[in-house]
């Protein structure tokens, strides 16, 4: 029965779609409407799509949060309206001479926190709209700027006027924007050109399957993660006794847990002695010791 299915599948994105049209297809093959993905990716880019498949789903906010690498190539000499090749170009310029050398003195400029503004391109919400939507109707309007951090921005290599560079950086982070903010210090303007996603968190796009690879349920199914692998967040072993106390939301203490809690505070992964992902809890200080307070219970009450 496809009710069963649960799990993170790893997907690489072919580009043309968007990410809600990969989640389709995947619903489709797979017979289930419970499908979500941790994070889009433009229509035009590649690469590693994470989804939550069945109780999955419920997941997926711990791993929407996990940091980025990408892969991909900058264009030098022009400016767009989206800050990327997808978008109207709004200005062209002549590239100077320049040496590999100088274009990554230039991106290490954008390097560890920095603020940056979403792109009017894009669909972070201002007064309640997409700001693609105003920006469709030829509106501009004023953007908070965001707190990121790039933790590498590095060119591999440049064949006028065309760069490869790779960028890790947290979530949230617009990379076209990047490529923009670089085109206007190196002073020809920049856009981005091409973009892959290649990991997140500890996941990579190399143990990802292609899209095209997914027809059935069973293809579905042999290439889901256990729940129980997909969180890297410290495990509490609970007592067989402790199970009910459990699913009825119960706070567990160091009676109905077989394993000293590994923190002081903060979210852990509560598990069965078998090593199945029960429920996720936060643990706080209680009355003379710590206690773990489920937060996310994946288990019914008998």
């Amino acid at each position: 029965m496809a009710e069963d299915i649960k799990g993170v599948l790893l997907v690489d994105k072919p580009a043309g779609m968007t990410s809600h049209d990969v989640v389709d297809r995947v619903r489709a093959a797979a017979g289930i409407r419970r499908v979500g993905h941790t994070g889009t990716l433009d229509p035009s880019a590649t690469g590693l799509l994470i989804l939550c498949v069945g109780p999955a789903t419920r997941l997926s906010e711990y791993l929407t949060g996990l940091d980025k690498v990408y892969e991909g190539y900058m264009r030098l000499g022009v400016v767009t309206d989206s800050h990327d090749m997808d978008g109207q170009v709004i200005e062209q310029r002549p590239v100077p001479e320049l040496t590999l050398a100088q274009i990554r003195k230039a991106l290490e400029e954008f390097t560890g926190h920095i603020m940056q503004v979403p792109p009017m391109v894009s669909a972070v919400k201002v007064g309640g709209q997409r700001l693609y939507k105003l920006a469709r109707k030829g509106e501009t309007v004023e953007r908070k700027p965001r707190n990121i951090t790039v933790s590498e921005f590095d060119a591999v290599e440049y064949t006028p006027p065309l760069v490869k560079f790779r960028v890790s950086c947290t979530s949230g982070t617009y990379v076209r924007s990047l490529c923009h903010e670089v085109g206007q210090r190196l002073g020809c303007g920049g856009a981005l050109d091409t973009l892959r996603r290649t990991a997140v968190g500890r996941y990579n796009v190399d143990g990802a399957i292609t899209l095209d690879a997914l027809k059935t349920e069973d293809d579905v199914r042999r290439r889901l993660l256990p729940m129980g692998d997909a969180l890297e967040l410290p495990v509490v072993v609970i007592r067989r006794h402790g199970e009910r106390m459990l699913a009825t939301g119960g706070v567990l203490g160091r009676i109905e847990l077989k394993t000293e809690c590994p923190a002081a505070e903060g979210w852990v992964q509560i598990k069965s002695e078998s090593g199945e992902l029960l429920a996720l809890g936060q643990v706080k200080q209680g009355p003379g010791e710590w206690q773990v307070h489920p937060k996310r219970v994946f288990v019914d009450a008998e």
